[in-house]
């Protein structure tokens, strides 16, 4: 592989990292407006701005934590499994839930542009992380379409979309972690 020029060396390094891999200490408040800053550099149509991050911070912590233990619950996890999801919750150094308000009536905007635009903003907001030195990853999944944690989170007309948990990282992986450029290219 031909080697890149210096600029993109942050984004070719950037990998995401588990939440048992991030330790204190997470973005402060500078760093996280930086952090911001970039994802509302992602592609926006002017003024269309379809995501809102929310810094899961204090006592909101466990009620994320509570809330997590209590989706456990209905899924029919045994007690170690609800007291596990609890514990999930309250790993990571930093929580930041990501909400997407899609307009789906926008006269220029369709749809899945705005889901593009908010799965730019989490790129650009986990390259901006990594850049300043922390490791993060996007997490989703069942959690985050259960009805309860999704109006302990939403306004009306936004969608919970997951969670980006976030702090140093404990260890980088090993080797150089680039995938095949040639699964992910064609020319027509």
């Amino acid at each position: 592989m031909p080697s890149s020029p210096p600029g993109l060396a942050p984004l070719l390094s950037r990998y995401s990292l588990g939440v048992k891999h991030l330790t204190d200490p997470a973005p402060d408040a500078a760093q996280l407006q930086s952090m911001l800053a970039a994802a509302l550099r992602a592609p926006d149509h002017a003024e269309l701005v379809p995501f809102r991050f929310v810094v899961v911070q204090g006592d909101a912590r466990q009620r994320l934590a509570d809330l997590f233990a209590e989706h456990a619950h209905r899924k029919g996890k045994d007690a170690e499994g609800v007291a596990m999801e609890r514990e999930r919750a309250l790993r990571a150094p930093m929580t930041v839930a990501v909400l997407a308000r899609i307009d789906l009536g926008h006269p220029l905007v369709p749809a899945h542009e705005q889901w593009m635009c908010v799965g730019g903003a989490v790129t650009n907001f986990l390259n901006a992380a990594h850049v300043l030195g922390f490791a993060g990853k996007m997490l989703s999944g069942d959690k985050a379409r259960a009805p309860h944690i999704a109006q302990a989170f939403c306004e009306p007309g936004e969608t919970l979309v997951g969670w980006v948990a976030l702090g140093t990282p404990t260890r980088t992986p090993h080797g150089e972690a680039r995938k095949d450029t040639t699964q992910a290219l064609r020319f027509w």
